[in-house]
Parts: structure tokens; sequence; C-alpha cells
């Protein structure tokens, strides 16, 4: 299993309702991320915006973001949630890939 860190930025004026958002995700997004392999998937937030993203995946971060481009849903949630990011897109195409140097078990 590999471990996916990535990052993004969301508006600061925008976090809370972001963050809200978050509590009531489409039961359709979650079966999807189910079904195309992203276990663990957590969000962090900071105050300023940025959010780091951690999930587990059998294959790596563009092969996962692939299965998930081929479902409805997720293009409906980006779009949907895409108002949120500084970039003014759609979160999925502003992920920020990091390198996992270190783990411990």
């Amino acid at each position: 299993m590999k471990r996916v860190g990535f990052q993004f930025k969301v508006r600061p004026d925008r976090l809370a309702e972001y963050k809200e958002q978050h509590k009531h995700v489409w039961p359709e997004m979650l079966a999807a991320l189910r079904e195309t392999g992203w276990h663990n998937y957590t969000l962090f937030m900071r105050e300023d915006g940025l959010i780091f993203g951690y999930f587990e995946t059998e294959e790596d971060l563009a092969t996962a973001q692939a299965k998930m481009a081929a479902k409805d849903v997720n293009s409906r949630w980006q779009e949907f949630m895409s108002s949120y990011t500084d970039a003014n897109a759609r979160p999925d195409e502003t992920f920020v890939e990091l390198e996992e140097y270190f783990h411990l078990d």
C-alpha cells in the first residue's frame, strides 16, 4: 500500500464553509472513493487555508485521481467545491503531491 500526501489551498474567507461541507459529503462520493481504492483518506486544515491530504492506495496519486475522474459523482463534487479554492479551480486539479521521506511504523 502506498501512502500519498498532497496539499492544496482553500480560500481563507471560505474555510468555515468548506469545512462544514465535509460534514455532509455525499454518500455516492464516499462510495466512489472506497470503490476506487482511497483508504484512510484524511484532510487537515491550516488557518491560512492550506490543506494537507493523506490517503493510502495500491497505485499512485495520478492513478487514484484517474480512477475518480471516471466517476460522474467526482465531477459533480469537484465542480461543487471549486469556488472554495484560491485558484477558483476544481480542488482535485490543484493537488501538489508531497514526497514521503520518513515513516515510523
